[in-house]
């Protein structure tokens, strides 16, 4: 799809630990506009929103914290350990955040920009975007960045990774790539470079 005023938009995907955010900001401090699908999330089960009751009504009063949040270590949990709870929760949340995603591409007035969307491949949800850029990292660095980065055991870490699209099908599936093995610098030159190349691509449109 095309979103208005023929921005093009880049889906911005990659595996747990492989540096998403990291790059996400090297194009935000490009100018390019940023939609985080984590973020949307997070507002989405907000206490009263309709989307936490629907949470709420599936995993019980013990997916909220005492002060009515959603508890994410508690649904971390339970959805890393039953595939069934897992997708009744992208059930309740993955439409809506589609829904908002395509409401904020709607509004961007830049030549093109970046939506995050970590499942992009999981969710299906392809469609929202015209190109997909796959942030690649060895599978090896990706374990030992989240274990520490979340004080996370290897075999959690792997349990993870098993719920996420396999590093072959992301790159399979990628327009674009990322290759974020090294270092700050080298990165950056990468994010620029593609920078470049989408204001081409968009002015082409």
């Amino acid at each position: 799809m095309t979103a208005a005023r023929h921005t093009l938009v880049i889906g911005l995907t990659g595996g747990i630990g492989s540096g998403k955010s990291t790059v996400a900001s090297g194009f935000g401090r490009l100018g390019v506009p940023l939609i985080d699908a984590d973020l949307i999330a997070r507002e989405l089960v907000e206490p009263g929103k309709a989307a936490l009751e629907e949470i709420r009504a599936v995993f019980g009063p013990e997916c909220l914290t005492t002060e009515g949040r959603l508890d994410r270590t508690w649904i971390s949990e339970k959805i890393f350990a039953d595939e069934k709870l897992r997708r009744q929760l992208e059930a309740i949340l993955h439409p809506k955040i589609s829904k908002r995603i395509k409401a904020l591409i709607a509004d961007v007035q830049a030549a093109y920009c970046i939506v995050v969307i970590p499942l992009l491949l999981e969710t299906g949800q392809q469609n929202l975007v015209d190109r997909i850029l796959v942030v690649d990292t060895p599978e090896n660095e990706q374990i030992k960045r989240v274990a520490a980065r979340d004080k996370l055991s290897h075999n959690a870490v792997i349990r993870i990774m098993d719920t996420q699209a396999t590093r072959e099908a992301r790159l399979a599936a990628a327009d674009d790539i990322i290759v974020n093995d090294s270092d700050l610098e080298t990165l950056t030159s990468h994010i620029r470079s593609l920078h470049h190349r989408y204001l081409e691509l968009s002015n082409g449109n």
